[in-house]
């Protein structure tokens, strides 16, 4: 039993190593060259006028790094970094509560911040604009407004749905970015870090296949890393081959372009159950049992952007590609 017992200054040392996995700075983040030459550049702006930068909307496909790119702004400005989600934020209270603590210059970080509440939306509508609080005092006749100055700060939002955020709440942010899917030299050059982090070397070749694997994103890139990394480890290998990642990338059910069983099964049941479609996408979850929004966020944008499935007004359309890659027909009609 007490070999299977993680000291706390294991489970300290592994905590380090994942937090490092994360640059601190924009010159070690990988990838982004546009973003980061803009934030660069607006960053460096507003240090020059000691103000804090300009709101920033960060938007795109999840495991990109928006989170990373939030922490980087906030020590690139050398000011506090706070975090919290849209979900956790449930009343207009709770939001009054964080934005009254934060300090000159602060980050302020929101993921998933189309899910925040429209009446906690509201709450941000003046502290964005002009950095106070609109607190209701008391209710009914007597209720009275009060409000309240706050020091400026920095809002950072991050979203996977930007269509879905109001458009009061898009436009009071100065900077928005895009966040696109990574090249396999990016992922490459990030597979090599975070290797080299772990303290494993890796062959060119299996950094490669790793990176070409990860369906364009690093947070994908890096777990599938670390599982090569463990039947690395048990072969007594101190450099990962290539042989070793085909294993652990077979094991893992993850084949040459990218897809797993879930995308293996989302369209061979379109295939399959539906001639190809068009079907619609409650018809598909009900099917592979995956929640709809699940694969409308994970699992569609790749598929789209790879060009495995089109959208059309009808549902969703596997395309020749989808028929190649698991070696059937295009059916004549």
């Amino acid at each position: 039993m007490e070999d299977r017992m993680i000291s706390g200054e294991q489970q300290e040392t592994e905590r380090d190593i994942e937090l490092s996995l994360r640059p601190e700075w924009l010159r070690q983040y990988i990838g982004q060259d546009k973003t980061k030459e803009n934030l660069h550049i607006f960053i460096e702006a507003a240090k020059m006028r000691e103000e804090p930068l300009d709101h920033t909307l960060l938007y795109g496909p999840p495991g990109l790094g928006k989170t990373t790119l939030a922490s980087i702004i906030a020590n690139e400005m050398n000011v506090q970094f706070r975090t919290t989600a849209g979900p956790a934020i449930e009343r207009a209270g709770d939001l009054a509560a964080i934005l009254s603590s934060l300090e000159a210059g602060d980050v302020l970080f929101i993921d998933e911040i189309h899910r925040l509440p429209r009446s906690v939306e509201e709450i941000l509508y003046p502290a964005m604009e002009d950095f106070c609080l609109d607190i209701v005092v008391g209710t009914g006749p007597s209720a009275r407004s009060v409000r309240l100055d706050l020091p400026p700060f920095t809002l950072v939002g991050a979203t996977t749905r930007a269509g879905l955020l109001s458009a009061p709440l898009r436009d009071r942010f100065g900077v928005h970015s895009r966040l696109d899917y990574y090249d396999t030299k990016a992922l490459c050059a990030i597979v090599e870090r975070t290797a080299d982090i772990f303290h494993i070397g890796i062959d060119k070749e299996a950094a490669s296949e790793v990176a070409r694997r990860s369906r364009g994103t690093p947070r994908i890139a890096n777990r599938l890393l670390k599982r090569v990394r463990d039947i690395a480890q048990v072969r007594g290998e101190s450099v990962i081959s290539n042989d070793t990642t085909q294993t652990a990338l077979k094991m893992l059910q993850v084949d040459g372009e990218g897809l797993d069983h879930i995308d293996h099964k989302f369209l061979l049941a379109i295939i399959d159950s539906f001639r190809g479609g068009p079907v619609g996408l409650d018809t598909i979850s009900a099917t592979i049992g995956e929640e709809p929004q699940t694969i409308e966020d994970v699992y569609e944008p790749f598929l789209l952007q790879t060009g495995f499935i089109q959208r059309t007004p009808r549902g969703r359309v596997v395309t020749p590609k989808a028929y190649a890659h698991f070696n059937r027909e295009v059916p004549s009609s």
